[in-house]
């Protein structure tokens, strides 16, 4: 009896002495984030200091070299791993001027991997897509373009966006507003529906048939922001024009004022160039071919820097590193983050990664991917993995109250199919999980936009996240044994079972046949 208590006592003592050093190293973990973080000028250098990191730009190739640099700098590992080759692009300077019938500078860029003007630039008068009768109308009229620019985009019935209306309207005046939106947007649609183009399509036919040059405005619903995507153009510039200066323009060419603009959009065709992922790693000591994984894009659209979508997710997990470097440098499991490439065109880092490294998917316990902006992770799903409420409910448990207090969570839920590059492992049967946040008017505002600036960073939600996702990471790497993978089938809209996402490989070789 006597020896049966001390053994008890015993094991009570070793599990206390574990749960005090396991909270020491979280502790720790808080106070160096909470006391010395390095988000400010890591998010400095990389948004500031390199800019937007659109896939095959000498700026992402800059950025895969800079990660890895700073990576070294902290005694951390890092490499960039080629796994495919992209269109090369530069973007150049945009001047866009107004002439007549007067003078005004114009807002707007070219988009990506747009063709660039002739040198100096060239000047032009703008017209609209007219409202022909039918095809054969449209062919007769497409030689008409020849020496000018052409406005591609629907006008917009407003500057302003809805919560505006919302707040000084009235309701009337409201409703009135939303219907006339519809309607423009219905007649815009049917105009280009009787040219028989598609989208991709009627800029090839205006370049062809002499267009110097295709304009566009893709409005965002937000006070100033556009969306700045992908050209079409192989030969002559497209550039996005900001809503008030495309609406000016589209008024003055609709009501027959013969607007002309000078534009000059240069930039470089750089051929065919490599794309990478940037990987970083910390050893592990007890279980080195076990992983726990952080992950985030690397790339970006370039209308903007890129801060939120996805420089924030970037800075946390970089951040993440370098805390556990120096709070826990000898972890049980290796610790890997990796920095994706072309997320945007379609998840293809991840799945590159995935698809090149198929000895590594059994190996990994959890991957923790951050995407969506930058808020304070709010909400986390199981993804379908059956047993996640187990394992995540008690990891969350050690982090901090005033961080995990706003967070809800779904369990089992579904395994997501796309959308972030959580999902690329989801489909290869790792548990991994998207820590999603709050939203800061990111879809209207940053997501793909050229607000998506410095500026917009809320650091003390990010720094709130690194301590989640250090702390979640931690746990991780110390749990006894690897998490359960056991799967729940997804459950469709319908409330039939589905599928589970099959895996998907990357496009390797990008933007060639623009």
């Amino acid at each position: 009896m006597k020896k049966r208590y001390l053994l008890g006592m015993g094991l009570m003592l070793l599990l206390g002495t574990q749960v005090q050093a396991q909270d020491e190293i979280i502790e720790k973990i808080i106070k160096e984030e909470t006391e010395n973080s390095q988000l400010k000028q890591i998010g400095h250098e990389l948004m500031d200091g390199i800019g937007p990191r659109l896939v095959g730009t000498p700026q992402m190739k800059k950025a895969h070299d800079w990660a890895v640099e700073k990576y070294e700098s902290w005694g951390i590992e890092a490499r960039n791993e080629q796994w495919g080759e992209w269109k090369g692009w530069e973007r150049g300077i945009t001047h866009i001027d107004m002439i007549a019938p007067w003078t005004k500078s114009l807002a707007g860029q070219q988009l990506a991997w747009s063709p660039s003007s002739p040198e100096g630039g060239a000047t032009g008068e703008v017209v609209v897509i007219p409202d022909v009768a039918d095809e054969a109308a449209f062919e007769a009229w497409l030689p008409s373009v020849k020496g000018k620019y052409v406005m591609v985009s629907a006008p917009q019935v407003t500057g302003r966006p809805d919560y505006n209306w919302e707040e000084f309207a009235t309701e009337e005046s409201f409703a009135k507003m939303k219907e006339e939106k519809t309607e423009s947007n219905r007649a815009w649609n049917e105009r280009l529906q009787k040219t028989g183009k598609g989208r991709r399509e009627l800029p090839a036919a205006l370049e062809e048939a002499g267009a110097l040059g295709i304009i566009t405005s893709y409005w965002s619903q937000g006070f100033g922001a556009n969306k700045i995507f992908s050209s079409y153009t192989k030969t002559v510039p497209t550039v996005d024009l900001s809503l008030e200066d495309y609406g000016l323009l589209f008024r003055l060419a609709d009501g027959g004022e013969s607007p002309t603009i000078t534009l000059n959009a240069q930039s470089k065709d750089l051929g065919v160039v490599p794309t990478f992922n940037t990987i970083a790693e910390i050893k592990g000591t007890e279980k080195p071919d076990e992983y726990v994984m952080l992950s985030a894009h690397f790339d970006s659209w370039d209308g903007g820097t890129g801060a939120t979508d996805n420089g924030t997710g970037t800075i946390m997990m970089m951040e993440v590193m370098r805390v556990l470097k120096k709070i826990y440098p000898n972890p049980k499991r290796t610790i890997l983050v990796g920095h994706w490439g072309s997320e945007e065109q379609g998840l293809n880092g991840s799945r590159a990664f995935v698809e090149d490294h198929p000895e590594m998917m059994d190996k990994i316990q959890v991957l923790f991917n951050q995407d969506n902006g930058t808020g304070r992770v709010v909400n986390l799903s199981g993804q379908g993995f059956v047993d996640s409420y187990e394992y995540l409910g008690r990891w969350l448990t050690k982090v901090p109250r005033n961080i995990t207090r706003e967070i809800e969570t779904n369990f089992p839920g579904n395994p997501g199919g796309g959308g972030s590059d959580y999902a690329s492992f989801v489909a290869a049967g790792v548990p991994a999980f998207s820590l999603s946040s709050l939203n800061w008017s990111y879809f209207n505002y940053t997501w793909h936009t050229n607000l998506d600036t410095y500026d917009k960073i809320i650091f003390d939600d990010v720094q709130s996240n690194v301590i989640l996702a250090a702390i979640m990471v931690y746990m991780a790497s110390e749990e006894d044994d690897m998490v359960s993978r056991k799967v729940r089938v997804p459950i469709g809209r319908n409330g039939e079972p589905t599928e589970w996402p099959a895996m998907r490989s990357p496009t390797r070789k990008g933007g060639l046949d623009n």
